[in-house]
């Protein structure tokens, strides 16, 4: 066995703790997410994959008009010289950047199979060709002429440039989607010919904010079309901050199918939904009777969108056929903005329009500094060798005669013409053939061309003024390449208010209206048959439970349930469980207090009244809209008193109440004397001696007072035979007539 391996003595460890080694290295990991991977620049709209692939492709002189390579060949040449990354990632930020539908100006012009708005993957990188757009062109514009700063790649050995001169409002002409830690950034495309002219309003008023931009630049303008339907105060706020979101609709259209029939076909739909699962959604949705008012959809899209929606009857509305589908699916969706972007390529923030335009055009601005300077720098170099190529013209013959002599003609020249060392390589450099009357001529419109264009530079140079002139002019020729005029600068996405469909109930326009039977039991439990039954003497219970109530209704109402307590619970009439078993308990449906009972229950009939009432004698009229609830807590409508109970909710149907008692005394008393009220304890109907109210009713006095005894026949009191039981509210009553039932009910 060998010696135990001794503990190295502590001699040159470092302690640290585990909390702030993993804080430094997070912190390191998330500013490098940030700053190189998620968000993208404000000046030139893009992410470094993306900057890497345009300068990469620049290089291998992919330029417009220029012949397709592969898409290997570019991806080879990123991730080997700019972007050491996986090829498969390069690839897919390449591809997008060719989908018309996933970019409003591609930068890459894509030769081959590039995916499509299904949402099929494109073909492997070896297939595929590409080459750079024009709207790529004017992002690389002026690129070697020292516009911007180069920083060395990753291992050193070669150079990448840290933005690009940008000609084009990339950033939100493009737009960009990204999550880096703890931010993102999502910027919707929008028209360049807007954003031009929004630019050059803020150059004419640097102070001018982002709502007054919005006359123009009024929203996105997204590749794949599609109907604005956000509020315009909504969007000056999104604007102004840099956060919200966008309502998108797709565009439809009623096509006439001939003899009264119709389809609805949706020509254009929101950004970034692949088409593929949209209609896959629809289908779902219709396999699962969601849509009852759509028959059928069809995929008729060839290159442009044609998705056919077929209703389920010519009666149906169009306009709540779309509601209902841009309720349930991804025919409507929020487009968000957060405009988080680097500011000068190293600080994350979220900017307003304003703002972001003012970071495009103050790097435009700084382009043409640089430019210049560079021009500048040109300028002298040749004018310097024209110098001393107008000197030595004077003496050619002088020249000749050193340059065949001398050992050292260079020296020579410079001592004797007064010459420095560029200007006597250049003459040295001159061929022969060069040395004509008619050259000189030429150098000295030359000398004096550059002499001219240098003093216009200067003044460029040493006026903000003109320089602001001459962004100006390039950002019209942006607008003018892209104006609205043009198939590319065309807006797409238009604006419209949603329609006004307040008053219809979606959720009834969803459910298929059929006739039901709702059976409720004594002990509470509650189940639909369906159709209309009248006969419900084979209906089944559970043990020894029987039959409380039933009623007729449709799928689409709602059913209230009244308990004891005084509170009101909404049931809706397509979710009841079936006829085949013996139901649910209602208490499953809704959370009813411990210790109340049902009462009763009845289909909601909207605008119309109902009368409640206590096992005291107190009550009110109410609206029937006010008793439905939202929720499964229901909806406190009668308060009670201890050992009160709430016992009725009947239609009021007429301009009387009939009240009769425990005591058996009848009351008929004028609909006009009761109270009507949301909520409440109501007021006194009856008064009693001792018990309470035993049933109520409400009758039009015209057709006289009816009820039914056990036998089930049907009595009724004439309103002359009636004077005797009718007074005033509060009044204790009478005695029924002959015939009333036993049981003191209205109902036998």
């Amino acid at each position: 066995m060998g010696k135990p391996v001794e503990p190295p003595d502590g001699s040159g460890v470092e302690v640290i703790s585990l909390k702030d080694a993993l804080e430094e290295r997070y912190l390191a990991y998330a500013l490098s997410t940030i700053m190189h991977r998620a968000l993208p620049d404000a000046r030139d709209g893009l992410k470094p994959v993306h900057r890497r692939l345009l300068y990469a492709m620049r290089l291998l002189r992919l330029d417009p008009g220029q012949a397709f390579k592969k898409c290997a060949r570019v991806v080879g040449d990123v991730i080997g010289k700019y972007h050491p990354h996986g090829d498969q990632s390069v690839y897919d930020a390449l591809v997008r950047l060719a989908q018309d539908f996933a970019v409003r100006y591609p930068l890459v012009d894509g030769q081959g199979n590039f995916g499509n708005i299904d949402g099929d993957n494109p073909a492997a990188m070896r297939y595929t060709e590409a080459r750079l757009t024009e709207v790529a062109r004017l992002l690389l514009d002026g690129l070697d002429e020292d516009s911007v700063d180069f920083r060395e790649t990753y291992d050193g050995s070669e150079e990448e440039p840290l933005v690009l001169p940008a000609a084009f409002p990339n950033l939100l002409a493009n737009g960009s989607q990204g999550i880096a830690v703890g931010m993102a950034t999502s910027i919707p495309p929008h028209n360049a010919a807007e954003l031009c002219d929004a630019a050059l309003y803020l150059v004419g008023h640097p102070q001018a904010t982002s709502e007054q931009l919005m006359t123009f630049v009024p929203g996105p303008d997204f590749p794949t079309g599609g109907i604005i339907v956000e509020t315009r105060g909504s969007m000056t706020e999104t604007y102004r901050t840099g956060r919200g979101s966008f309502r998108v609709r797709a565009r439809w259209e009623k096509e006439d199918t001939g003899r009264g029939g119709w389809v609805v076909v949706i020509i254009e739909i929101p950004y970034m939904v692949p088409k593929s699962r949209l209609i896959e959604k629809i289908a779902e949705l219709l396999t699962d009777k969601k849509l009852p008012l759509l028959a059928d959809v069809r995929d008729e899209s060839a290159e442009d969108i044609r998705i056919v929606l077929e209703p389920r009857s010519r009666t149906v509305d169009a306009e709540i056929l779309m509601e209902s589908l841009f309720k349930l699916t991804e025919l409507e969706s929020r487009i968000s903005m957060n405009m988080n972007v680097l500011t000068a390529g190293l600080v994350p923030r979220v900017l307003g329009l304003a703002d972001v335009l003012r970071e495009w055009l103050g790097h435009r601005r700084v382009v043409l500094e640089r430019r210049s300077r560079f021009r500048l720098g040109q300028i002298d170099k040749r004018l310097e060798i024209l110098r001393g190529l107008l000197i030595v013209y004077l003496d050619l013959d002088k020249v000749i005669k050193i340059i065949r002599e001398e050992d050292e003609p260079k020296v020579e020249l410079m001592r004797y013409f007064e010459l420095n060392d560029v200007q006597a390589d250049a003459i040295l450099n001159t061929r022969l053939r060069s040395l004509r009357k008619l050259e000189e001529m030429e150098l000295k419109r030359e000398f004096e061309a550059l002499s001219l264009e240098k003093s216009e530079v200067e003044a460029l140079l040493g006026s903000p003024d003109k320089q602001w002139k001459v962004v100006s002019a390039q950002i019209r020729e942006v607008k003018k390449s892209f104006s609205q005029d043009t198939a590319l600068g065309k807006r797409r996405s238009t604006f419209a208010d949603a329609p006004d469909v307040g008053d219809i109930d979606l959720t009834e326009a969803m459910v298929e209206r059929e006739p039901l039977t709702v059976v409720l039991s004594q002990k509470g439990w509650i189940r639909a048959l369906k159709g209309h039954v009248a006969d419900l003497t084979s209906v089944q219970f559970k043990g020894d439970d029987e039959l409380a109530l039933s009623f007729h209704t449709e799928t689409t109402a709602k059913i209230l349930v009244l308990t004891t307590n005084g509170k009101v619970y909404t049931l809706d009439a397509s979710k009841l469980p079936g006829g085949r078993g013996f139901g649910d308990p209602v208490r499953l449906m809704a959370d009813i207090d411990e210790g109340a009972d049902i009462v009763t229950a009845w289909p909601h009939k909207p605008g119309s009244k109902l009368l409640f009432a206590s096992s005291v004698g107190r009550g009110f009229i109410a609206s029937a809209d006010d008793t439905v609830a939202n929720t499964r807590k229901g909806r406190q409508m009668l308060n009670l008193d201890d050992k009160e109970t709430a016992r009725f909710a009947v239609p009021v149907e007429g301009d009387y109440v009939a009240a009769i008692g425990e005591n058996r005394k009848l009351l008929c008393f004028p609909m006009s004397q009761m109270v009507e009220m949301a909520r409440g304890k109501g007021v006194r109907l009856q008064k009693y001696k001792d018990g309470g109210l035993s049933d109520i009713r409400t009758f039009a006095m015209a057709d006289g007072l009816t009820w039914k005894d056990t036998s089930g026949r049907t009595w009724t009191v004439a309103e002359a035979e009636l004077v005797e039981w009718v007074g005033n509210r509060t009044e204790a009553g009478r005695l029924p007539p002959k015939g009333f039932p036993k049981s003191n009910k209205f109902t036998g």
